[in-house]
């Protein structure tokens, strides 16, 4: 096949040369060839004919104005649901080699009459005018921390002029993610942009009826920082298009990593974040250009960061818990009947009395959960035993299986009313010692089918003996002398 590359090259030759042969010759066709594209004087494409007429009937002739009905009234439909039904209603007429045949026939119909599309108009951005940012669940990639699997939220960030990102563990959508996340982004990049564009996150957008109104928590942080805030439309996910094509991105960057990591375990919190905080450093690479481009033109940032926390002034139940956040958690019984300051953080609650922090708590994840540390109510409860079988949260007074163990084979050789006493003053031991003094106790005690007591557990935990780990394994030496006598009784025979 002749192409045009080749008719150039004669054109051209037929000038310099002396006959039309040789010029053919090194153009690379017959001579015959050469003189009808001479006489010509056109290329091959240009000879060439569209192909517009069909090979073979067209299946689909008599139904067509039929599916282009169906399609003006549910332009959503798909060619196989159609051909599908066709089949249904015409059995035999449709063969399943021809759906491809209307597929084709839809994509034309639906690019030259079927309804308009919508348009996403490529915005120009601006050194530091514009930041994104917005929550992404990194479940499905399976990370886990000592061995369990690590439930977690990234808060993404995303500068959207030089694509620089960075991010921020956390564990819900929550203002304080928010915050903290958001300062966190802040304070590495050095300075402050002009806007700030989130979803419509409850923790920043006030109401669906208010739409255009920011949580004051929200607001305060923005002013805080001097950035106007902006959030996108409903069902408009593209206006944070920057942020969410990063989050693909950035999660499939994630499991490369630990592709070439060799496993998804780590050893706690920290050594994640760290190995996050290097693949950020890795993305941002190629990015320092344009990213110094943005700090040049970034505001200042305040003199300080705002806390990012949530307070609430709380009374103490005479339960000696509290509820926030519709989770439960027990505090110090002295505390009972006073009110205290709750500072809720990202990962943790603090406890507020006199002006003085006087407890930390791990933040619990989700709705409907408890916290109950039997060091707050365990003095209550030893000089009460009976409230503790139909104790609403009693199954959190079993710090570890080993304890639920013990209580269980106190009640087998005891009654209920003494195993609960016994059990109670191992509890106190515990509170008063220490858990895992008493847990290595009660392992050993279970270990050797001991029968176990509050006597028994104290004078182990008191003799400060060491007791073996549980990694700690004893294999006794073989005697290889059996063999040898294996193969005297061979020899002789």
């Amino acid at each position: 096949m002749v192409t045009d590359q080749q008719v150039r090259r004669l054109l051209k030759l037929i000038q310099t040369e002396k006959n039309l042969g040789i010029a053919a010759m090194k153009s690379g066709m017959d001579e015959k060839t050469a003189r009808k594209y001479r006489m010509q004087g056109k290329l091959p494409s240009e000879l060439n004919k569209d192909h517009i007429w069909r090979t073979r009937q067209d299946p689909f002739e008599d139904t067509w104005h039929e599916t282009e009905m169906m399609l003006e009234i549910n332009p959503g439909l798909e060619a196989k649901t159609i051909f599908e039904d066709f089949q249904r209603r015409n059995p035999g007429k449709f063969a399943d080699g021809q759906l491809r045949t209307l597929q084709r026939r839809i994509k034309i119909w639906r690019a030259t009459k079927g309804p308009q599309k919508e348009v996403f108009f490529t915005q120009i951005h601006s050194p530091g005018e514009l930041a994104q940012s917005d929550f992404t669940h990194m479940n499905k990639l399976g990370v886990t921390i000592s061995g369990e699997l690590f439930d977690h939220l990234i808060y993404h960030f995303v500068l959207t002029y030089s694509n620089w990102e960075t991010g921020t563990i956390c564990f819900s959508e929550s203002f304080e993610s928010l915050s903290q996340g958001l300062q966190n982004a802040l304070w590495e990049i050095g300075g402050v942009p002009e806007k700030h564009r989130t979803d419509r996150l409850t923790t920043a957008v006030n109401k669906p009826d208010h739409p255009e109104e920011f949580t004051r928590n929200y607001q305060d942080l923005l002013d805080h920082y001097g950035i106007n805030g902006c959030k996108t439309n409903p069902d408009s996910p593209h206006e944070n298009g920057d942020v969410e094509q990063r989050h693909y991105r950035f999660k499939k960057a994630v499991e490369q990593a630990l592709l070439l990591r060799g496993n998804r375990n780590f050893a706690d919190r920290d050594e994640y974040a760290y190995f996050l905080h290097n693949l950020f450093n890795q993305l941002n690479a190629g990015r320092n250009n344009r990213f110094r481009e943005e700090q040049l033109v970034l505001r200042r940032l305040p003199m300080n960061r705002i806390e990012a926390c949530k307070k609430q002034t709380l009374k103490v139940g005479p339960s000696s818990s509290i509820r926030v956040n519709h989770n439960v958690y027990s505090v110090d019984s002295r505390l009972i009947g006073e009110n205290i300051q709750v500072r809720l953080y990202l990962d943790r609650l603090e406890i507020w009395y006199g002006q003085r922090k006087v407890d930390i708590l791990p933040r619990l994840r989700g709705e409907g959960k408890c916290s109950i540390n039997y060091r707050h109510i365990i003095d209550s409860l030893v000089r009460k035993p009976g409230a503790f079988e139909n104790y609403r949260y009693r199954n959190e007074l079993f710090p570890t299986s080993r304890f639920r163990i013990a209580y269980d084979s106190l009640k087998k050789h005891h009654a209920v009313s003494i195993a609960v006493r016994q059990y109670l003053r191992i509890l106190y031991l515990a509170a008063q010692e220490s858990e895992t003094a008493v847990d290595d106790a009660l392992r050993l005690l279970i270990n050797q089918d001991e029968q176990i007591s509050d006597e028994r557990v104290k004078e182990l935990v008191l003799s400060n003996e060491p007791i073996a780990a549980t990694t700690d394994i004893h294999i006794p030496s073989v005697d290889l002398t059996c063999y040898d006598q294996l193969l005297q009784e061979v020899a002789s025979c």
